[in-house]
């Protein structure tokens, strides 16, 4: 991967990304809205459960001492940019431990981008052709890439991988997701991103 190679869409500007991302779906979510082009029941469902989660991890998540140093002791600006969308599980379960580290370190900003209005940045990032989400990317204050991240811890994104192979129903294949993202506690997540870091 080329680290210098510069995203599409990262200068653009959007007035939605002046607000909180939790606080925008804590709205969202009462309001009996969602993202993007479906605004089915389904999805506004999706959206009040990733508000649900995104809750509690916020108030249980806890960041490893580990975490807590290696963030402490960035010393350069850097943007971390994440792809979501109000509906997607995934991100409910990533994007409030990504906030906390953010919120460690006055020299990383944190941005989120919906990512059905940045495709082209989103493009540049797939995951087996896929447009999956949360993505974490982050840069230096040159927008050279630093790391990336997404969209599951990897043990998550391998049971989850064999059970579309199975063809488990999407709805028993969220059950199990759950669990799995309810034992790990974030922990996976904030190792990977360790290594990414180092």
């Amino acid at each position: 991967m080329d680290l210098n190679r510069k995203p599409l869409l990262i200068s653009t500007s959007n007035a939605l990304m002046k607000t909180d991302y939790n606080t925008f779906i804590q709205d969202l979510a009462e309001k009996n809205q969602t993202t993007g082009e479906n605004k089915s029941d389904a999805y506004i469902n999706y959206t009040q459960l990733s508000a649900r989660r995104m809750k509690r991890w916020d108030k249980v998540g806890k960041l490893l001492p580990e975490t807590i140093a290696a963030i402490n002791n960035i010393t350069q600006k850097q943007k971390w940019v994440v792809l979501t969308e109000s509906w997607c599980g995934d991100a409910a379960h990533a994007y409030m431990f990504i906030q906390k580290m953010a919120d460690l370190n006055e020299n990383i900003e944190l941005e989120w981008k919906l990512r059905d209005e940045n495709l082209g940045l989103m493009d540049q990032y797939l995951t087996n052709g896929g447009r999956s989400i949360p993505k974490l990317i982050a840069f230096d204050e040159h927008q050279n890439e630093l790391f990336n991240w997404g969209p599951r811890p990897k043990h998550i994104q391998e049971a989850y991988l064999k059970m579309r192979e199975e063809n488990l129903p999407y709805d028993e294949l969220s059950v199990e997701l759950q669990k799995l993202y309810n034992a790990d506690k974030g922990e996976s997540m904030q190792k990977e991103l360790l290594k990414l870091m180092s």
